[in-house]
């Protein structure tokens, strides 16, 4: 059976609560991502997420601060501003009690050549060994998600090479669909990151825009994705990560969590978050 979560942002977070409970789903806490909140009284917060997450059967998962991080930068105070973003997470996560904590690489995909791929590796080598050695101490393994990243070895060549236990990978589907270069097809992404995959973001798009859509709504075949990713020897989780609470509900059907006539049920949702 699928594991699925919700990826609950500030605005929807009581909606995507009620929706996981009466499914028996995970969530995804996305507010510890963000720099107001981290910078801010995110003690508050904390106690506020713990309660809220109480009555949740699923697992729980929680998205790290994304917004101009950069692993591995070659300028060593920017590096520092990264790594105590990312630790502070890493505490957090361990605090919610969340089996796993989502980073993006943020390789910067603009720059397409030789000399920074080759010097981004070699930084992001002690960056997330580093990095992978405080998760341990603290019991929440890393899952690293490609986002800009025009292959997937620009990610698994470095996780092939630390090797570590707690440090292995997130697919975002919709990300490897729209930024991949034409010769990596998304048979080819999954292969390839299957021996480090733990997690997958899921939504579906317009084809040329990152926009966090319900499974029925756009240009990628769920159905088909779904069966590749139930056919790897350790299916990950699964967390839908849209925009609105009732494309994630609607998007349960292809899970075979709901009827298809469920969507169409009303549950009072506020707003879509605007978390991404």
């Amino acid at each position: 059976m699928d594991r699925v979560l919700l990826s609950a942002g500030r605005a929807n977070l009581q909606a995507c609560i009620d929706l996981a409970i009466a499914y028996n789903l995970g969530i995804e806490v996305m507010a510890f991502a963000f720099p107001d909140v981290l910078d801010g009284d995110w003690q508050g917060e904390l106690v506020k997420y713990r309660a809220a997450l109480r009555p949740i059967r699923g697992p729980v998962t929680l998205h790290g601060p994304f917004m101009d991080m950069a692993p591995g930068s070659p300028d060593q105070q920017i590096k520092q501003i990264t790594v105590e973003r990312y630790q502070h997470a890493i505490r957090i996560a361990a605090d919610l009690g969340a089996e796993l904590i989502v980073f993006h690489a943020n390789f910067i995909a603009a720059i397409h050549n030789l000399e920074y791929r080759v010097g981004w590796h070699q930084r992001n080598l002690d960056f997330w060994g580093k990095m992978a050695d405080f998760a341990e101490h603290y019991g929440v393994p890393l899952a690293v998600e490609n986002m800009w990243e025009f292959d997937p070895y620009i990610i698994t060549d470095v996780l092939k090479e630390l090797n570590h236990p707690y440090l292995r990978a997130c697919l975002d589907v919709g990300h490897a669909h729209l930024f991949s270069d034409e010769e990596y097809p998304f048979e080819l992404w999954l292969e390839t990151v299957q021996p480090w995959l733990i997690h997958t973001h899921m939504n579906n798009n317009n084809g040329r825009i990152d926009v966090h859509r319900g499974f029925q709504d756009g240009i990628l075949d769920y159905d088909h994705v779904l069966d590749q990713i139930r056919a790897l020897p350790n299916p990950p989780t699964i967390t839908l990560e849209m925009d609105n609470v009732s494309d994630m509900k609607a998007s349960l059907y292809f899970l075979h969590l709901a009827q298809p006539t469920d969507h169409l049920q009303s549950l009072v949702y506020e707003t879509p978050s605007p978390d991404l």
